[in-house]
């Protein structure tokens, strides 16, 4: 039983490699970045961190620069104090989770960034000499729970499937479990070549892997549109600069460049060739959770914006859109007159204004939706002084709080952490 340590370890990968290494009974510690952080802990700190442990495997990784945690300081210089580190503290073992494609003068930040560090640990300790190192290079990761395989399944529960690139912009997906064994296969000492291309075994398009996706969910099939690559570049320049999914500048020129290679070193690592991605992902068959977390993963954030503007548009008529003298009207009707009608009236206007923009700009959406929730229900509660006409409206205004209370609840469970 060896004592490892998986860098990332909270991450999609570094989740499934801890499963993995423990199922095979070793002492594994998975690390997120509050346990070690590679764009902040000197040295001698990370020395202090892994010291003890046979085997450090790293995991951490970053699609853009996150404020101080940018890709040169977690993938290159991060990385280099980690390997540096492991060699001080005598480990015996370091496995570091690179990309395809990595290269110092790669074309994008993220390759630059993993290949900078490719090169120090080659010009370090060549031979592993000092720390039997070991480089695995994967294209993309399919699995439950991998960012981009959350992407491709959202998009495969459209009623038309999207079509992106050119034919020829291909990549050679690799199923998380396989990686996942190669890493445990390596962490107990497997020989095998320093730098492996963790590559599945069929070239494909992200259409084609689309509707391999598809069809696991058990979904009809269904038509495709092709997305023009200008409209395909806007949505990867919004979407690196507004989440942290795969949907980024980045890919769109790694994709364009090809991302494939030969399986040969992972046959040779695994001892048999690695599974397709049809076959890995008929060993685990999608459940009713899988298609219902697909379908609603792009709705996610439209719900919670059309409830903030919903709760910004309220703020705004309280504040004198509507006719201010028919809101103290109505507050007449519930005996608040006076400075009592005009706090409330204006304090409610703020608040929901308020809590419109903090879920606007998805600040703890959670804990705004309890305190929606909170002021509907008071609002709900003074209601019952108004008027019969308030309720029996063909309109429904105050009925309409029940359907938008499931909404907000809905909401709450998407967004919960």
């Amino acid at each position: 039983m060896a004592r490892i340590l998986i860098v990332g370890g909270t991450g999609f990968i570094g989740r499934h490699i801890a499963g993995r290494l423990a199922a095979a009974g070793h002492s594994v510690m998975a690390a997120g970045r509050g346990d070690v952080d590679l764009a902040r802990d000197d040295a001698a700190r990370l020395q202090a961190k892994v010291a003890g442990f046979d085997v450090v495997v790293n995991c951490a990784g970053l699609v853009r620069d996150v404020g101080g945690n940018t890709m040169d300081a977690v993938h290159a210089e991060g990385a280099m104090r980690l390997f540096s580190a492991c060699i001080g503290a005598g480990v015996v073992r370091f496995i570091h989770l690179s990309a395809l494609g990595a290269a110092p003068q790669g074309e994008t930040d993220y390759q630059r960034s993993k290949g900078t560090s490719e090169a120090f640990f080659m010009d370090a300790d060549p031979d592993g000499e000092r720390l039997d190192w070991r480089v695995l290079r994967p294209s993309v990761v399919v699995g439950r729970g991998g960012a981009s395989t959350t992407w491709l399944l959202a998009a495969a529960a459209l009623p038309v499937l999207p079509r992106i690139g050119r034919e020829d912009w291909k990549f050679q997906p690799v199923h998380v479990d396989d990686l996942a064994e190669l890493v445990m296969r390596l962490a107990e000492g497997a020989s095998s070549q320093r730098m492996i291309d963790v590559v599945g075994p069929e070239p494909m398009t992200a259409y084609e892997l689309t509707r391999i996706l598809r069809n696991w969910l058990r979904l009809r099939p269904t038509g495709s549109v092709r997305i023009p690559d200008r409209l395909f570049e806007m949505a990867t320049t919004i979407g690196g600069r507004f989440t942290s999914g795969p949907l980024n500048p980045d890919v769109m020129k790694m994709l364009a460049g090809g991302n494939v290679s030969d399986p040969a070193g992972l046959t040779a690592a695994l001892g048999r060739p690695p599974r397709s991605i049809r076959t890995a992902l008929a060993m685990e068959p999608a459940s009713d959770a899988d298609r219902l977390a697909a379908r609603l993963f792009l709705l996610k954030p439209v719900l919670r914006w059309s409830l903030a503007i919903l709760w910004i548009v309220t703020g705004l008529l309280s504040f004198g859109l509507y006719p201010v003298e028919k809101s103290y009207e109505m507050l007449a009707t519930l005996g608040l007159t006076g400075l009592v009608a005009s706090l409330s009236l204006y304090g409610g206007a703020a608040l929901d204004l308020l809590l419109g923009l903090l879920l606007l700009r998805g600040w703890r959406p959670a804990l705004i939706g309890w305190l929606m929730l909170a002021s509907m229900a008071a609002f709900t509660l003074l209601a019952f002084g108004l008027p019969a006409d308030y309720w029996l409206h063909p309109f429904a205004p105050i009925v309409k709080n029940l359907p938008i209370a499931a909404a907000i609840l809905v909401m709450i469970a998407m967004e919960a952490g």
